[in-house]
C-alpha cells in the first residue's frame, strides 16, 4: 500500500546528508514513534535510535538519551521529521567520533552512484534483450535500437516507459499501457507517475524493489536499473519453471514426497534440478550446483546439448581443450536451436552467474526434453487448486515478498509450512512480536523444530487479537491450504488497519475497521459528485468497475480518462475497466497486488484491500499536504448516516469468518477478536 514517491525535505542541505533508501526507512522509523495523538518528542527518541543498527553496536538507549540531553535542554520538546533527522546526524557525528572513522563512511549524498560496479556484459546482454522484444513497440521504436557501449539504457529508463514495457513482455497484461505516460517530452509529475506505476507493477509480478524509489529511477541509477531489469528478465524466463505451466517437470522426481519438495523450489532451484536430471542421463559425473564455476569449462553445456539436440551435436564440442572454444561451439549449437545469443564465450568462460543462468533457462524454454504426454501425472494434480484460491495464493504471496523480508516465497503453502517465514513477516507488521531466542531458523530437519515455529506463530496471532479459534501450529506445519489463506488474510488485513492507523494522527478514539473504509469511500464518491455507492465489498455492481473508477477520480482527478471507461455491461468492458483500475490506482502510489478477475467476481478481500490502499493513499496526502484536521471529519457519519451503508450493521457490511475448514474462503472479518 506504500507510495514510491521520494521523500522530500524542505532543507536541502538537510536532504542532501542521505540517501532515499535512508530517508524512507528513518521516516518510516519517525511514523512508528508517534503516539496516538501523532506526537513524537525528544524523550521518545533513545529507544528508536538504539534499535538502528549504526548505533546499536555503538551506544546504549541510556547513553543516547545523555547525548540528546547535552544537545537540547527540554527533552519534553516535540520534533517533526527534520529535526528527527538532525538529531540522528548528532548522534552520527558522536559515533563518528567514538570509532575514529569518517563522515563518509556513515553517509552517502543522493546523487553518489559511481561506487556501484556496472557489469557492462550484463549491460550489453540486457540490451539486446530489450532491443530484440521492444523493437516493433510504437512508441519505443524511435529510441531503438540502444547502443551498449554508451548510457543511453540508462538515459531511456528515466522517463519509465522503457520499464513499464519490460514488464509486459515479462507478465503480459500487468500494466494497462493506456495509463503510460508516453510523450516524447515528460514533466516530472508525468515521470513520477510512470516510475510509480513501474514500481508498484514490478511487486505485482514478484520483484523485490524495497530499496529503490522513484527518485532513484529518475536520477538514473546505473546499479538501481540494471539490478531492476534484471529481476524481470529472469521473471520472463523462468515463468514456465513450475509444475502448473509445464506439469511433465514431474519426471524429475519419484514419488509424492519428492513433489512435495519440488513444489517448494524456486525456479533457479529448478532449473537446476532439471540440468542435473538430463546431465545425469547422458553419463555426465558432475553435479551442477551453480550458473558460475560449475560452468566455466563449458563440459556441463556440451553434455546437455548433446543429450537435448543429438541432431545438432559434434564431437569436437567436447574433444575440444580451450574452455573458450568449447563455449563458441556450445552457443553455436544453442543458436540453432532459436535461443538468442545474449551472452557471449567470455561470459561462460568467467562464470557469469547471471548471464549462464538466462542462457540455461532459454534452453529450457526451446528444448526441455520431457515427455509431451498430455495425460495428467498423477504428482500433478496435486497442485490442483481453484482459480479463486490460486489468485490469493499469488497475492499473498507477492506481498510477503514486498515486505522486504530475508526469504523469498515461491510457493505459499510450502514455504510456510516451516514456520519462519510468518515469523519474519508477523515481526515486520508487528516488531518486536517474535521471540527470536525461541525460533528455529531453516534448515529444520526435526518436525518438532517447525511445530515449535507455528505454536509461536498462533501465540502472536492471538496477542494480535486476530481470530484463531481452533487453530494450532500442527495445521501450518501440515500445510492445510484454507487455514494458512485464511490466516495470512488476517495478517494481511491487520498490516492494512495499522497503516491508516498510524495515519489518523488526529484521532484516538477508536480503531478502523472495515465499515469505516467502506463508509470512507462511499462518502468520497458523494461529495465528487458521483451516484454510485457500494452496499458491501462484495456488492454484485462493483465487477463493473465503475464504483473504484469514481473513487479514484474522486482522490485524485486528473488519474482517471473518463474516454478509456466503458459502461462495463460485458465481460470485455468488465474486464477492461478492471485491468485500468488496477493500473490506475498503481500509477497512483497504492500497492495492490490483486487481478482483472477479482474486479469482475467481486473478490470481496480484494475488494477492501483495493479499497484501504485507495484510503490509504488518499489521507496520507493530506497528511503530506498539512492537512490533518480532516481526518478526523473523514469518519465522522454525516447527518442521516450510519456506521454502515443502507441500514447495515457492521457485520453485514464486512461478514465476519473464522478460519475454519468449511467457512474460511469468504472470511472478511468485520473485527479480528479472538472468541475464547
Amino acid at each position: 500500500m506504500s507510495s514510491y514517491q521520494g521523500v522530500h525535505v524542505s532543507d536541502q542541505w538537510l536532504q542532501s546528508q542521505f540517501t532515499q533508501v535512508e530517508l524512507r526507512t528513518l521516516k518510516s522509523k519517525f511514523l512508528s514513534a508517534r503516539t496516538q495523538q501523532g506526537h513524537v518528542t525528544l524523550s521518545e527518541l533513545p529507544p528508536v535510535f538504539s534499535g538502528l543498527k549504526a548505533f546499536s553496536e555503538m551506544f546504549t538507549e541510556d547513553e543516547i538519551k545523555t547525548i540528546l540531553e547535552e544537545a537540547h535542554s527540554d527533552m519534553g520538546e516535540e520534533v517533526d521529521f527534520e529535526a528527527f533527522l538532525r538529531a540522528y546526524l548528532t548522534l552520527q557525528d558522536r559515533a563518528i567520533e567514538k570509532s575514529g572513522g569518517t563522515r563518509s563512511s556513515f553517509i552517502k549524498a543522493t546523487t553518489t552512484t559511481f561506487h556501484h560496479a556496472i557489469n557492462e556484459s550484463e549491460k550489453a546482454s540486457y540490451v539486446k534483450h530489450i532491443n530484440s522484444y521492444l523493437a516493433e513497440d510504437k512508441f519505443l521504436k524511435d529510441f531503438l535500437p540502444i547502443d551498449p557501449a554508451t548510457d543511453a539504457l540508462f538515459e531511456l529508463a528515466k522517463d519509465g516507459v522503457l520499464l513499464c514495457k519490460l514488464i509486459n513482455i515479462a507478465v503480459p497484461g500487468t500494466i494497462d499501457e493506456r495509463t503510460i505516460n508516453t510523450k516524447k517530452v515528460l514533466n516530472p509529475w508525468e515521470r513520477n507517475e510512470n516510475h510509480t506505476l513501474c514500481l508498484n507493477s514490478a511487486k505485482a509480478i514478484g520483484c523485490t524493489v524495497v530499496n529503490i524509489g522513484t527518485q532513484d529511477l529518475v536520477e538514473g541509477r546505473p546499479h538501481l536499473i540494471l539490478g531492476l531489469i534484471s529481476q524481470i528478465l529472469k521473471i520472463q524466463l523462468l515463468a514456465d519453471l513450475n509444475l502448473k505451466k509445464t506439469p511433465q517437470l514431474v519426471e524429475l522426481v519419484d514419488n509424492s514426497k519428492d513433489v512435495e519438495e519440488l513444489m517448494s523450489l524456486g525456479p533457479e532451484k529448478v532449473l537446476l534440478k532439471w540440468m542435473n536430471f538430463h546431465l545425469k542421463k547422458a553419463g555426465y559425473q558432475k553435479q551442477v550446483t551453480n550458473f558460475s564455476s560449475d560452468l566455466k569449462d563449458g563440459e556441463a553445456y556440451a553434455h546437455l546439448l548433446n543429450a537435448l539436440a543429438p541432431e545438432y551435436s559434434t564431437p569436437e564440442t567436447l574433444e575440444t581443450e580451450d574452455p573458450t572454444e568449447r563455449a563458441n561451439k556450445v552457443l553455436e549449437m544453442a543458436e540453432k536451436l532459436d535461443c538468442k545469443r545474449y551472452l557471449t564465450p567470455k561470459d561462460i568462460v568467467e562464470g557469469s552467474a547471471n548471464l549462464n543462468l538466462t542462457f540455461v533457462a532459454q534452453i529450457f524454454q526451446h528444448r526441455n526434453g520431457l515427455t509431451t504426454d498430455k495425460k495428467p501425472s498423477t504428482f500433478a494434480e496435486m497442485m490442483t487448486d481453484d482459480a479463486e484460491t490460486s489468485r490469493e495464493e499469488r497475492c499473498f504471496r507477492f506481498w510477503i515478498n514486498s515486505l522486504g523480508i530475508d526469504s523469498y516465497v515461491n510457493n505459499i503453502f510450502e514455504d510456510v509450512r516451516n514456520g519462519w517465514v510468518l515469523l519474519e513477516v508477523m515481526e515486520k507488521i508487528s516488531p518486536g512480536s517474535v521471540n527470536w531466542k525461541h525460533a528455529n531458523k531453516p534448515p529444520i530437519k526435526m518436525p518438532f523444530k517447525q511445530v515449535e515455529n507455528c505454536n509461536q506463530i498462533v501465540q502472536i496471532g492471538k496477542e494480535l487479537n486476530l481470530s484463531l479459534v481452533n487453530v494450532a501450529g500442527n495445521d501450518i506445519v501440515a500445510g492445510n491450504k484454507k487455514l494458512i489463506i485464511a490466516f495470512l488474510w488476517q495478517l494481511m488485513r491487520f498490516n492494512m488497519l495499522q497503516l491508516l492507523k498510524n495515519l489518523r494522527s488526529h484521532s484516538h478514539v477508536k480503531e478502523i475497521t472495515d465499515a469505516d473504509i467502506l463508509n470512507w469511500a462511499n462518502r468520497k464518491v458523494k461529495k465528487a459528485g458521483r451516484t454510485s455507492q457500494m452496499e458491501s465489498f462484495k456488492d454484485k455492481s462493483l465487477s463493473n468497475g465503475r464504483f473504484f473508477l469514481e473513487l479514484l477520480s474522486a482522490v485524485e482527478p486528473r488519474v482517471v480518462n473518463w474516454g478509456l471507461v466503458t459502461k462495463g455491461e460485458t465481460e470485455e468492458d468488465k474486464k477492461m475497466n478492471a485491468t485500468y483500475i488496477i493500473s490506475v490506482a498503481r500509477k497512483l502510489g497504492c500497492s495492490v497486488f490483486l487481478l482483472p478477475e477479482d474486479v469482475m467476481q467481486v473478490n470481496q478481500k480484494m475488494m477492501l484491500t483495493l479499497t484501504a490502499s485507495i484510503m490509504y493513499w488518499s489521507l496520507q496526502k493530506h497528511e503530506a499536504d498539512g492537512d490533518g484536521d480532516i481526518l478526523d471529519e473523514l469518519f465522522e457519519p454525516t447527518e442521516g448516516e450510519g456506521t454502515a451503508p443502507s441500514g447495515e450493521t457492521p457485520e453485514e457490511a464486512a461478514p465476519s469468518g473464522e478460519p475454519t475448514e468449511e467457512a474460511v474462503d469468504d472470511s472478511v472479518s468485520e473485527s479480528p477478536n479472538v472468541e475464547e
